[in-house]
């Protein structure tokens, strides 16, 4: 894992088929950010992060159920911003005292409008300048009490509490996605977030990727290195960030690319890596097994 940077964004995932967009919107912003499970997010993890916001994820699951994903109550003590989207908001007022039921009637997939109930804090600037926003929705179940602390500013038919918050605490909740492309002032209200965490907005791919050699180049030393290499994009932006970059002339052995691929990897897609060399690791150690009667 690269070294985090001063300020970093933690979102915490649920399951939702969206989080990686969440953090894509963020780092267009130029803000660090890192996504991790909800599984592990501990206490001993929370007070460790550098996290200077938090972001609760979307996901498929329903908090009225016994055995739903969930997070340590103390993230509510780090005195830092939160952020709730979907299923995140629902988590957020069932752990806080609010109320949570199931909405056959009131379940939307797809675009909505929401208006504003009442003047909006800094969180929602440059939103409702035409009244109403779209957004798009995604969610069976629903809010029907607040947690103590927090205020609704913006409502659609069929969510009334489409945008709470506790402003003494800049906790913030929506019931739609702002970060996909159908909401499309999404933007502009997790760049508000941004700014309410003071969180700097300083990263940049490039920067990433100079830390990024950097740091094989101090791990991997003069030694060569051993790839496993699928021909996908990760295995493939991996070995060329290590080949091409960190290491340059040494042997990069990549393991168990794809014979079909090889052709098409080595010669045209990549043809910087020169002295890349296929080491189908797997099938050898397989035929090794079975000569030696251990089967595979």
């Amino acid at each position: 894992m690269i070294k985090k940077t001063k300020d970093n964004l933690l979102i915490i995932d649920f399951g939702s088929q969206v989080t990686q967009l969440i953090a894509r919107r963020f780092r267009e912003l130029n803000v660090y950010c890192e996504i991790h499970p909800y599984q592990k997010i501990s206490k001993e993890f929370l007070h460790s992060s550098s996290a200077k916001a938090i972001i609760l994820s979307g996901g498929p699951a329903s908090v009225l159920d016994e055995t739903s994903p969930g997070v340590p109550k103390c993230i509510f003590d780090l005195g830092i911003p939160i952020l709730g989207i979907c299923y995140g908001q629902q988590l957020m007022m069932k752990m806080l005292g609010g109320q949570v039921e199931s909405a056959d009637k009131t379940a939307e997939f797809g675009r909505a409008f929401v208006t504003k109930t009442k003047s909006t804090p800094p969180f929602l600037d440059g939103w409702f300048k035409d009244g109403t926003e779209e957004v798009w929705m995604s969610h069976g179940d629903n809010v029907a009490k607040l947690a103590p602390g927090f205020e609704t500013f913006g409502k659609s038919p069929n969510a009334p509490f489409a945008i709470i918050g506790n402003l003494s605490k800049n906790f913030y909740a929506v019931q739609f996605h702002p970060e996909v492309y159908h909401t499309p002032n999404g933007r502009k209200l997790l760049e508000n977030f941004v700014k309410l965490s003071g969180i700097s907005r300083d990263w940049t791919m490039e920067t990433y990727r100079a830390k990024a050699i950097s740091q094989i180049r101090n791990t991997v030393g003069k030694n060569n290195v051993i790839c496993g290499l699928s021909g996908g994009v990760d295995s493939s932006v991996t070995a060329l960030l290590i080949h091409a970059k960190a290491i340059q002339n040494r042997e990069l052995k990549p393991t168990d690319l794809a014979e079909d691929k090889r052709d098409y990897f080595l010669e045209r897609r990549y043809p910087a890596f020169g002295n890349l060399v296929p080491r189908d690791v797997a099938s050898r150690a397989a035929k090794e097994r079975c000569d030696a009667g251990f089967g595979v």
